[in-house]
């Protein structure tokens, strides 16, 4: 079964990550017919908008999409595009599973944590206004339809899984309305899963159990700042942004995306680590495999995981994670273990 599905390289190390990506991809098996779109600072090189309507047409027609990094200016310029790809397509569910890697060694073990974050809403919704000179406000958004939605999503996620506990990151002792209603919204969804454990923590009580056990915790629920934030936090548990994936669900369509930056500084010189992006990839086979009913997919993903665990179990890694292959080579030993 051959699936056709975007693909965005992005910019700064992501063609070379994408392209070792699409190696492991060939090998294994998958089966994709790849439409290639531009988007950041690559589509503005090529002439054009920073995400061009190109590529969105093809995400409309196609509903799937496979996503290097993007560069996104700090303080000035475009917007972000993960940004924008989220809004049009109203991703509200972004999902990062973090789990300890094989070989990849970090002060702590078994993580296996999966952070659920609400995409579209919160001070990310972008509205921000300069009142007077030297003034500016930023407005928090929540609504009951996005709070909820969220809710719904992660509890059925966790259903569908096997997962057994959902803890509420918050701030509602402070921020009672908007907070308060993300908090609300989750408890009233909550009691529709009797089989599913559900506590709360304020966000930075909850941050500080992180890093003191993370293996208390099984799935968390965040709104949008806290879930970006509180993930990287998660993914330094385990190595960093380099070995956890990501991806952005939306009602029938879902963007899956390596979470890191694009590295323009090592760009083209064989350094980058294409794990994350694989791993993202490995999770749209899943999806794939799950929402088209693709045994290959399915086989792929499977065969991919294994290959990379065992790489990294052999000390076959990139040089972020203490080994000395490069982006090439790396994928050349996932591909040997196939």
């Amino acid at each position: 079964m051959t699936t056709t599905a975007v693909l965005i390289p992005g910019d700064g190390i992501g063609p070379e990550i994408t392209a070792a990506t699409l190696r492991v991809l060939e090998a294994a098996g998958a089966e994709i017919n790849w439409i290639e779109r531009q988007a950041g600072v690559a589509a503005m090189e090529a002439g054009g908008e920073v995400l061009p309507e190109a590529t969105l047409d093809a995400i409309r027609e196609h509903g799937v999409a496979l996503k290097g990094p993007c560069t996104t200016p700090v303080g000035k310029g475009f917007r972000s595009v993960n940004v924008q790809l989220r809004k049009t397509f109203e991703l509200y569910a972004a999902v990062r599973p973090v789990r300890s890697m094989p070989g990849v060694d970090t002060p702590f073990k078994d993580v296996d944590i999966v952070v659920i974050r609400e995409n579209t809403e919160s001070l990310y919704s972008g509205v921000e206004n300069e009142i007077t000179p030297g003034v500016v406000t930023s407005i928090k958004v929540a609504t009951e339809k996005g709070c909820t939605r969220i809710a719904e999503w992660a509890f059925d996620y966790a259903r569908k899984r096997g997962r057994k506990k959902i803890t509420v990151f918050h701030k509602a002792n402070i921020m009672k309305l908007t907070d308060g209603l993300f908090l609300r919204c989750s408890e009233d969804i909550a009691k529709e899963y009797d089989d599913v454990e559900y506590e709360t923590a304020i966000i930075d009580a909850g941050c500080m159990r992180l890093v003191q056990n993370p293996g208390q915790f099984d799935m968390l629920l965040l709104e949008n700042l806290y879930g970006d934030v509180v993930s990287d936090l998660c993914a330094g548990l385990v190595g960093g942004l380099g070995v956890v994936p990501g991806a952005n669900f939306g009602v029938d369509r879902a963007i899956f995306e390596a979470v890191h930056g694009s590295a323009p500084d090592i760009a083209g010189q064989n350094l980058a680590n294409p794990l994350a992006l694989l791993m993202s990839a490995v999770m749209m086979l899943n999806y794939l495999a799950d929402n088209q009913g693709d045994e290959t997919a399915q086989q792929a993903a499977q065969r991919i995981k294994a290959a990379y665990d065992a790489a990294l179990t052999e000390g076959q890694k990139t040089r972020d994670l203490g080994g000395s292959l490069g982006t090439t080579e790396f994928a050349d030993a996932i591909i040997e273990r196939l």
